[in-house]
């Protein structure tokens, strides 16, 4: 896997300006290796979804060092294209998920907060 240095080692071949300039951006696609250890990070980020995300939290564009404004959608399209060789939606991902049991369970709460239920008595002891 390509470390986010790296990938900004990248933007800056491509657009110019410093490495400082996308660090933060390639970090973000990234900072989700502290939750798993290998590629089934990309899972979180390295998607459509993800590319739009980033474009959220750091602005529309970003200003380099140059004074060259760019499109923080085409950093983000660059990194995942580097990892995955294309920009999966999340969809593609969750399709990839193999359902386990623990995954559909849920708890019948209806019956504690439908109001059309008869209310459950409360004895005070």
């Amino acid at each position: 896997m390509a470390h986010p240095y790296h990938h900004a080692l990248s933007s800056q071949k491509k657009w110019g300006g410093t490495v400082e300039d996308y660090l933060a951006i390639h970090t973000w696609f990234d900072a989700s290796k502290e939750i798993v250890a290998d590629f089934r990070h990309r899972a979180l980020r390295h998607h459509a979804e993800g590319i739009f995300m980033a474009e959220t939290i750091f602005g529309v564009t970003i200003t380099l060092s140059s004074g060259r404004v760019i499109p923080t959608r085409w950093v983000g399209e660059q990194h995942v294209t580097e990892d995955l060789g294309f920009i999966p939606s999340f969809a593609d991902w969750a399709r990839a998920i193999q359902p386990a049991p623990w995954m559909g369970r849920t708890q019948k709460i209806e019956n504690d907060l439908d109001l059309h239920f008869p209310v459950r008595e409360v004895i005070n002891a």
